[in-house]
């Protein structure tokens, strides 16, 4: 099938009354947690998940898909108006969001971030639909050898890419990985770490364990905070940009478009990193850099355009290879498992009405998004009013709820709740929840690959390096690790040499 053919076909399922419609709940559900700041889009998702059991796995995943998508855009209205970011990826759209806002300029500001995450986010949409396909045809080449190296690969560039301490970041992937082994060994049916309860034998479920480390944890955290809103009393208008400043913001928004969707596909890479760097590039290039910081434009569209085209690019090694690039991939994989399909090579063959709907359902919610941010920006503001004491008892009961009717289990809501406990502890010593979500995800695979790989071989470690693309992720991998403990290695010696020295 050619592009035109698939963007037919993916266009027939997505305009289908049912996905239309959670098409939009995703969209503005994403949209509404982008502006409140707090829960984020993976602890939103992971609410959600239970709910998802209960409709097609196509319109369940278009629905994830929007709120992740969604929440790119809603964070921009907090950062321009509020100067507090309702998504991570929008931290650095504060800095000149939030400067034109005081100056008077918030409507092109709120303007130029919609239009710029349209624009980047339906060019991320059709760089999608041209890079699946050979990447299909790719990793249809792949076994259990390259699958296992290159979801290790994954887990160095990770942990690599961590924004603390590496060392945590990989004893954080460690402890993801031994979750991911609790119930069932899936080739000796013995039970695992199960501690001789019933519930465990199929494993911590995935909704308890996000819900836990990413809503619950959120909760607490924001309750001990005390957020100062610094809501503009000001009347937002003039939301369309001049032609000064799209001559200004074309360029940034184009560039961020590139950098954000190739940053994207990378492991660890995702929304946040591109608009950081996005930033960072268009500071360098700028004939007055003096501007940022102080209300450019740029400033604004760049990021923006950059976190929505990532959003996109994310989900190439997805659906190409079934290995998440970030956590809010991870709970995608997730949501597929549930229903049975498992993302990869043979979903774009097993699952066509999926693989190419979800795709060109993306169309729609940009679409969606536009129309959403820029006529109702008066109701966004209205919400910011929310006060966090109704917000957050509301969030908890939700979670509560949603825990308990995945499996009608008490031991579900206690796991949720204890790794809500753990969540915060692990964020208040800067321990990153994504790594461990991530391994946990991934484990079973991990397993698989390297048991299925050693039976091939007859026990021989030897075939993960006489296989070309194996070996090549194996000696990346073994580089990153190598180029990350050499500093420390070094600056441990050079501690040594300077204590010797005061001791002589």
């Amino acid at each position: 099938m050619d592009f035109f053919s698939t963007f037919i076909a993916g266009l027939n399922v997505a305009f289908q009354p049912m996905n239309l419609l959670f098409c939009f709940l995703g969209v503005f559900v994403g949209t509404l947690i982008g502006v409140l700041p707090g829960i984020g889009p993976v602890g939103t998702m992971a609410i959600l998940l239970p709910v998802t059991y209960g409709i097609p796995p196509t319109s369940a995943i278009i629905m994830l898909a929007g709120i992740y998508y969604g929440a790119q855009y809603g964070g921009s209205t907090t950062s321009i108006l509020v100067n507090i970011p309702g998504e991570a990826a929008s931290v650095i759209t504060t800095l000149d969001g939030y400067q034109m806002a005081r100056k008077g300029r918030a409507g092109p500001a709120l303007g130029i971030a919609a239009f710029g995450s349209f624009i980047a986010g339906t060019l991320g949409v059709i760089g999608l639909q041209l890079m699946a396909p050979p990447l299909v045809r790719v990793a249809l080449r792949f076994g259990p050898p390259e699958y296992f190296s290159l979801m290790l690969l994954g887990f160095v560039i990770l942990t690599y890419l961590a924004q603390k301490s590496m060392a945590k970041a990989l004893m954080m992937a460690g402890v993801g990985i031994l979750l991911g082994t609790v119930g069932l060994d899936t080739m000796t049916g013995m039970p695992r770490f199960t501690f001789d309860l019933p519930e465990l034998l199929d494993g911590v479920g995935l909704a308890p364990l996000a819900m836990g480390l990413f809503g619950i944890s959120e909760i607490f955290l924001n309750v001990e905070k005390k957020i100062k809103q610094e809501l503009l009393t000001t009347k937002v208008r003039g939301l369309f940009p001049t032609l000064e400043d799209w001559r200004r913001s074309i360029l940034p928004i184009l560039r961020g478009t590139v950098l954000g969707f190739f940053l994207g596909i990378l492991p660890g890479g995702g929304a946040v990193l591109s608009s950081f760097v996005s930033y960072a590039v268009e500071k360098r290039i700028s004939k007055h850099p003096q501007e940022f910081g102080k209300g450019a434009i740029e400033g604004v569209a760049a990021p923006e355009s950059a976190n929505n085209s990532a959003a996109q690019g994310a989900f190439i090694p997805l659906l190409t290879l079934g290995i998440p690039a970030n956590v809010v991939m991870a709970i995608l994989l997730g949501a597929l498992m549930i229903h049975n399909i498992t993302p990869g090579p043979m979903l774009v063959k097993e699952h066509p009405q999926l693989f190419w709907g979800v795709i060109s359902s993306m169309y729609m919610g940009n679409a969606m998004l536009l129309l959403l941010n820029l006529p109702l920006i008066g109701l966004w503001v209205q919400l910011l009013r929310v006060p966090y004491s109704i917000l957050f008892p509301l969030i908890l009961f939700i979670c509560l709820i949603g825990a308990y009717v995945i499996n009608n289990s008490v031991i579900d809501v206690a796991l949720m709740l204890i790794f809500g406990v753990a969540g915060y502890l692990m964020r208040k010593f800067e321990y990153e929840p994504a790594p461990l979500v991530l391994a946990y995800v991934l484990s079973p695979m991990l397993e698989n690959a390297l048991r299925q790989s050693l039976i091939l071989s007859s026990g021989s470690f030897g075939i993960f390096m006489n296989r070309p693309i194996s070996a090549s992720c194996l000696i990346a991998a073994a580089v990153l690790l190598l180029s990350s403990l050499l500093p420390m290695i070094r600056k441990k010696r050079e501690t040594i040499v300077a204590e010797a020295e005061i001791d002589e």
